[in-house]
C-alpha cells in the first residue's frame, strides 16, 4: 500500500468536483490538507481536525473502498453518467493506493456502462456485494439507450 506521502507526490486527481480527494482527506493529516484542496481557513483547528483524521491504514482504505464501490454500483445502474465516472475515478485512486493488484486497472478499456466493470472486478476482489452478478457489466442492459426490451 502506498504511503501518504506516495500518494501527496504521485496522485493526480481526474474528478472535476474533488470526490476523490474529499473521501481521502478523512485519512490527511492537518499540515497536509492543502493537497485535497482544504485550506485551513475553514476555522478548524489542527486539534480539531486530528481528533477525526482516520488512521491510514489498509482495513480503513478497504472499507471506504467498500462504502464507494456500492455507492458507485447505485450510480451506474441507475445511469447517471457524471457520477458514476466520478465514483469510477475513487474507486481507481483506491486500488492504485492499495496496490493489491487492480491498480493497473484499464479504466479506459474497461469502461463501458458506466463503468460497471471496474466495480464488478473490485467488488469481487475484495468480497464486497457484487450488484450484477454472473454479468460482465458491458451487457447491453446496462446502456443508457437500453429501454428493456
Amino acid at each position: 500500500m502506498k504511503t501518504l506521502e506516495q500518494v501527496k507526490e504521485l496522485y493526480k486527481s481526474n474528478t472535476m468536483d474533488g470526490r476523490d480527494l474529499n473521501r481521502l482527506a478523512q485519512f490527511i493529516p492537518f499540515d497536509m490538507l492543502p493537497f485535497c484542496g482544504i485550506e485551513s481557513q475553514l476555522g478548524i483547528t489542527k486539534e480539531e481536525w486530528e481528533k477525526d483524521t482516520l488512521p491510514f491504514t489498509r482495513d480503513n482504505v478497504i472499507a471506504q473502498l467498500q462504502k464507494d464501490v456500492e455507492f458507485g454500483f447505485e450510480k451506474a445502474l441507475n445511469k447517471r453518467g457524471i457520477s458514476a465516472s466520478f465514483m469510477n475515478d475513487v474507486i481507481v485512486m483506491w486500488n492504485w493506493i492499495l496496490e493489491e493488484g487492480l491498480e493497473d486497472y484499464d479504466r479506459e478499456a474497461n469502461y463501458p456502462q458506466y463503468g460497471l466493470p471496474l466495480l464488478k472486478a473490485t467488488a469481487l476482489k475484495y468480497g464486497f456485494d457484487n450488484q450484477i452478478g454472473e454479468d460482465n457489466g458491458n451487457e447491453h442492459k446496462y446502456s443508457s439507450d437500453y429501454d428493456g426490451d
